[in-house]
């Protein structure tokens, strides 16, 4: 997996969080909800990236 990839989703996981974190405090149900659907998003590409890194290491084993 490209390092670049995972370090954006990452962010975009931090971003989330921030926005929602943001409108809990200012009472915003928007700005949390949205920042809720970008925080879950963010940790589904993570999940992603580590189904992906780990059939790269099984095909490696299997390839030795």
């Amino acid at each position: 997996m490209n390092m670049g990839k995972k370090i954006r989703h990452k962010v975009e996981t931090a971003e989330g969080a921030a926005k929602k974190a943001v409108g809990r405090a200012s009472g915003n149900a928007h700005l949390e909800a949205e920042g809720s659907k970008e925080q879950a998003k963010g940790n589904a590409k993570q999940m992603g990236d580590k189904v992906k890194d780990a059939g790269k290491k099984i095909k490696n084993v299997l390839k030795h």
